[in-house]
């Protein structure tokens, strides 16, 4: 038998194919497989009577076979002539239809009058309730297959359920031979009243009880969370060790207030003094400032930009698209002009010359706002004296364009933010390894937008209340989940199509501009510009709108096929209105039957909190879907929910937090197998 860590093609009865297939699935090792772990389980201990079956039920039923098997040929199909064959079974309840397809077998497995244990999920069928293709064996055997809990394994066409289990088999036996280091302490165990890993191991793949395989999987949930925080902690550790960071100055930061036309909130102030405590502090800053729609990140970071060029240093603003860029340049401008603080920007679409100048005033040090796209932290853009980077919406960017942008500088400090609300947990493994400020309070002149959800039957009524808030001024957008033409059968409008059905039909005579994604950069500038001088009045647009464009005057939304959006992302496109003193109006058109997704729409009807909306699209769409956790360098997890184990999330960290006070450097010996797992999930999370 080969060791854990050997290949498993040395396992009897697999060989080079069996190996082939198994290794595409990323099953090298007998270890590999020992982490292979069921996605679910059949309980197939408990007999159920025919009488108490319902549609849907996966169950174990103890019948008399009541008549011959009888086999019956089908139509041809791509894979040969498939064949049927049927019977029925009783107990004393009832009486159960069974069909089987291209097992032909079964005409001599089954005996009339013989009693057999079957498991397999009921459907219904034409004369009542059916099993399709049950396991099956005869009662009274040792139950190799029913009479226990079976686990359901991720497959694929060349590897089957049981390979995957004779491969499982060795690898637990292996384990028991060589063993395995526990990475969770034992006080620890003894503290949350986990199971030891090896028991654990066993419960997962081949449990007694239902309560065993739930024990093993939190074990494993909480092992998986510890190594994860641990590994974010020393993330942040190495961060503020190391090489010192730039220690910056006090600096009166009156003149900046008596330039700003708005009186700022309370959390604007006390998270631009907690920024400005981290930099003066002489270590390297690393923070996010996680704020809802509107609720004046920008403002923070123009402050600290100040703060910074005060110190004679420099500040990178990396926006995720030029039209937030071309933007950011417009406000840190507007602010920074009457304080005598010049600013640069430097996009991929500039011209050869315009792009020279940029980059020998970025060279200089005569930039002291330097505001892009990514081609900030291309080759060949050298800063004099880099001392602030700022990353806005980081959730676009990833860990590793955020490392190459500090790395223009010596330890520059660092500030993310980001307008998409995240729930708790999901932040502490996103952004474990930053401090966090939040901004919940919004600036007195937001006002709530009022949301609706409606159908078709009120698109004609929408447009009306489009020209008037057009004849009094205002400006509207209209958002379409599609750029090209929709497939056959499809009714839902592509964004080309749609604005110019606006522009000569449904809103003839108002100014109808089209901005999407497959557009040259400068085409889409020059249309936003247009929208933001007030020469267009319906911006038609794809969800290039969603982040950070500002166009006070715009006091309405419409979104096409709402249901085709996430919670979370149209609270973004919803956060492009209300963003001056006249009411806002964002009108979510519906175009599907589900239940479903009218409630999902309602929850956005029925609060502005974009957190509490974040949790409710957790909840709906799970942390995959939310927020795209690979583009962190954050490996996926494997066993933990983000949703289901919260707490289990916020005993890791206090014990992660715990660890690494008392033992830094994870040096003494019941920290070292779980020092081990965290370098290994570091270099695994390096590669994302």
């Amino acid at each position: 038998m080969p060791e854990l860590d050997g290949s498993i093609r040395y396992v009897k009865g697999f060989g080079e194919v069996r190996a082939k297939a198994m290794g595409d699935m990323g099953l090298l090792t007998l270890r590999d497989l020992l982490d292979f772990f069921p996605r679910d389980y059949e309980d197939r201990t408990k007999i159920r009577k025919i009488s108490e079956l319902l549609e849907g039920d996966a169950v174990c039923v103890r019948a008399v076979v009541s008549s011959d098997v009888v086999t019956a040929k089908l139509k041809k199909t791509g894979r040969g002539l498939s064949n049927i064959s049927s019977t029925r079974v009783f107990d004393d309840t009832g009486v159960l239809a069974l069909s089987f397809f291209n097992q032909r077998y079964v005409g001599s497995a089954l005996s009339k009058g013989g009693e057999y244990v079957f498991f397999g999920r009921i459907t219904r069928g034409k004369y009542g309730l059916q099993m399709i293709n049950p396991v099956f064996e005869k009662a009274g055997k040792d139950g190799k297959t029913t009479s226990r809990i079976m686990p359901v394994y991720p497959l694929s066409a060349k590897v089957t359920r049981a390979m995957v289990m004779a491969g499982v088999d060795a690898a637990l036996s292996a384990m028991e031979r060589d063993g395995v280091k526990d990475p969770i302490p034992k006080d620890i165990r003894e503290k949350y009243s986990l199971i030891g890993v090896s028991d654990a191991y066993r419960a997962i793949h081949k449990p007694q009880t239902m309560e065993d395989a739930a024990g093993a999987r939190r074990r494993f949930a909480f092992e998986e969370l510890l190594v994860l925080s641990i590994a974010l902690e020393k993330r942040k550790e190495r961060r503020l060790s190391g090489n010192a960071g730039i220690k910056m100055g006090s600096v009166d930061m009156a003149k900046f207030w008596d330039n700003i036309p708005y009186e700022p909130t309370e959390d604007q102030v006390s998270a631009i003094k907690t920024c400005i405590s981290d930099m003066m502090k002489g270590e390297p800053m690393g923070r996010l400032i996680q704020g809802d729609v509107g609720c004046g990140k920008t403002l923070v970071a123009a402050a600290l930009a100040y703060f910074t060029a005060k110190n004679g240093m420099q500040t990178a603003v990396m926006a995720p698209t030029e039209i937030l860029a071309n933007q950011h340049m417009e406000t840190f401008s507007a602010i920074m002009g009457k304080l005598g603080i010049e600013c640069v920007l430097l996009t991929g679409s500039m011209g050869a010359r315009e792009r020279r100048e940029a980059l020998d005033k970025i060279a200089a040090g005569k930039g002291s706002v330097v505001i892009g796209t990514h081609a900030i932290i291309q080759q060949g853009v050298e800063f004099g004296t880099l001392g602030l980077v700022i990353a806005d919406e980081q959730h676009r960017f990833g860990v590793d364009q955020r490392a190459r942008l500090s790395k223009k500088g010596e330890n520059p400090h660092v500030l993310i933010m980001s307008a998409t609300p995240i729930p708790r947990t999901l932040s502490m493994i996103i952004y474990g390894d930053l401090d966090i400020s939040q901004i919940k309070t919004m600036p007195r002149f937001r006002r709530p937008v009022r949301t609706y959800c409606v159908g078709e039957d009120m698109r004609d009524r929408v447009y009306a209340f489009i020209r008037k808030l057009v004849s009094e001024g205002r400006q509207a957008y209209v958002v379409c989940p599609l750029v090209e033409e929709a497939g056959d059968g499809d009714e839902r409008r592509a964004a080309q199509e749609y604005s110019d059905y606006l522009r000569d039909e449904a809103l003839s005579g108002l100014r109808i501009g089209l901005v999407h994604g497959k557009m040259r950069a400068q085409d889409k500038d020059d249309v936003m510009k247009r929208f933001s001088e007030g020469k267009i009045d319906v911006l038609v647009a794809t969800t290039v709108v969603e982040v950070g464009v500002n166009i006070p005057n715009a006091a309405i939304m419409v979104i096409e096929n709402a249901e085709r959006f996430g919670l979370s992302q149209l609270h973004q496109l919803r956060g492009r209105v209300g963003r001056s003193k006249h009411e806002s109006h964002c009108v979510l058109f519906c175009s599907s039957d589900s239940k479903k997704a009218r409630e999902r729409l309602a929850i956005m009807c029925g609060t502005g909190d974009g957190f509490k909306i974040a949790e409710e699209d957790l909840r709906l769409r799970g942390p995959g879907d939310f927020f795209g956790s690979r583009q962190h360098g954050i490996p996926e997890l494997r066993v933990a929910s983000l949703l289901s184990d919260a707490d289990i999330m916020l005993d890791a960290r206090e014990t992660a937090e715990k660890i690494m006070r008392d033992d830094p450097g994870l040096l003494k010996e019941e920290n070292r197998a779980l020092s081990e797992k965290a370098e290994e999930l570091m270099v695994k999370a390096a590669r994302l």
